[in-house]
């Protein structure tokens, strides 16, 4: 065996293939027809940078995809023979900096709807709920920005200079439905009652007939809120302030008899009870802690509360509602080592455009890793780069046949056939 440092290293084989498999990511993105759609819908003739924009968001979804946070790190895609995986022309950085920055809000929003058209298309082909109850977390989160030019970036409540985006995702998979880019000193509801008549709307048109459930945290809280839920037929669960004046009474007059204990951590000891505020089913979860050295500290029940309009036990709504924790998930996928990790321009429209080219990146992960099979939450971003996404491959041509050769003894190696196999035999879009 020779040391490391024994090994002389060159940058010349043209062959080679950085994320070789972004071929099955490459090869569902033209089944799902993301080209075509973002050809049809942008509309941006004219304009500098505006040209082909179907290639240059492909590979700005495609580089994402491979975990870029940049826009400089789509030259990885460059890299060797790697275009011959995507099935098209890569754009230099340069090119797509000037293209980001020719968006308008209009633009912006001709973009949400291809992310909402490729949603109606995954679901078509399979990824969708059906008639079955679809459940989505609603959530905000802060996307911190450095320095003082990032147009829109501003201190919200959390004193962190940076944008404030919501997010709509899908709690049994982790698709993201919708996403919209704010300024950084919206407030945690702001737009919150349009994002859900825009949420709804795409939902439905993406296939989705059954029983639509919404859960949100106490930032949405509003009875306005609770109406437009209610004009869709949209059922609910949302946290409330328990602190507040009116609330923490209606807490405290709770029968003490009331109260049913449920599992929770082993640290902690936690109850359940239920009453009305506002005409309302509040249910409420109480915790304190079990350890007599630190109960000394914190000797007083914690209350948190949520408004629902849902049925059962209270201690099973509890759960469920307790569950909303995990958009979380989608959360950090959207941001550790992918595109939220950085917004990357000065101009706000840019950086909003960016975010709907992350959200397609970061479903499209996640339909390569499940389509066609039971949808799985657990299935994180870092995961799927690692086993069927960051494979080192060569291009090698005999008598006119290209081979993709990837490496022998591969761990995931039956899984990505699998996967590729399955994606391949997905219809080829005719419209």
């Amino acid at each position: 065996m020779h040391g490391p440092d024994r090994l002389r290293v060159s940058f010349d084989e043209e062959a080679l293939v950085a994320n070789a498999g972004l071929v099955a990511a490459a090869t569902l993105s033209a089944r799902l027809g993301i080209a075509r759609l973002v050809e049809a819908t942008l509309g941006m003739a004219g304009l500098v940078g505006g040209a082909s924009p179907g290639r240059k968001v492909l590979t700005l979804v495609h580089a994402i995809a491979a975990g870029a946070s940049h826009i400089d790190h789509a030259d990885v895609l460059r890299a060797g023979e790697t275009r011959r995986v995507l099935g098209h022309r890569v754009m230099a950085p340069s090119t797509l900096g000037t293209f980001l920055r020719a968006f308008s809000f209009g633009h912006v929003r001709q973009l949400e709807a291809v992310v909402g058209r490729v949603l109606a298309r995954a679901w078509e082909l399979g990824a969708g709920p059906g008639g079955g109850r679809l459940v989505v977390d609603v959530d905000s989160t802060i996307c911190e920005v450095e320095g003082k030019k990032k147009q829109g970036a501003a201190y919200g409540y959390t004193k962190v200079l940076g944008y404030h985006p919501i997010v709509a995702v899908r709690a049994d998979t982790g698709e993201i439905v919708h996403a919209r880019m704010r300024k950084g000193s919206a407030n945690t509801a702001r737009g919150a009652r349009r994002f859900i008549d825009e949420t709804v709307a795409r939902c439905r048109r993406a296939g989705a007939a059954g029983e639509i459930v919404m859960r949100f945290d106490s930032g949405f809280w509003s009875t306005e809120t609770i109406k437009v839920l209610a004009r869709h037929g949209v059922r609910y669960t949302m946290a409330v302030r328990a602190n507040t004046t009116a609330v923490a009474a209606v807490i405290a007059g709770i029968d003490p008899d009331a109260w049913v204990e449920i599992d929770y951590t082993p640290a902690g000891q936690a109850e359940v009870a239920e009453t009305v505020y506002g005409g309302r089913r509040l249910i409420v979860r109480r915790t304190r802690l079990v350890d007599p050295r630190q109960a000394k500290l914190w000797p007083d029940w914690r209350h948190f509360a949520f408004l629902t309009d849902l049925d059962g036990p209270a201690p099973e709504i509890d759960a469920f509602h307790r569950a909303h924790a995990t958009v979380e998930l989608a959360i950090r996928d959207l941001k550790e080592g992918a595109g939220l990790e950085h917004c990357p321009s000065g101009n706000f429209s840019a950086n909003s455009a960016w975010l709907q080219c992350a959200v397609l990146a970061h479903n499209l992960l996640r339909w390569t890793a499940t389509i066609g099979k039971p949808a799985n939450p657990l299935t994180v971003a870092r995961t799927v780069r690692v086993q069927l996404i960051a494979l080192p491959g060569r291009i090698v041509n005999r008598s006119g046949a290209l081979t993709l050769r990837l490496p022998a003894r591969w761990p995931w190696a039956k899984q990505f056939s699998e996967r590729i196999n399955t994606i391949r035999a997905l219809p080829i879009p005719t419209g």
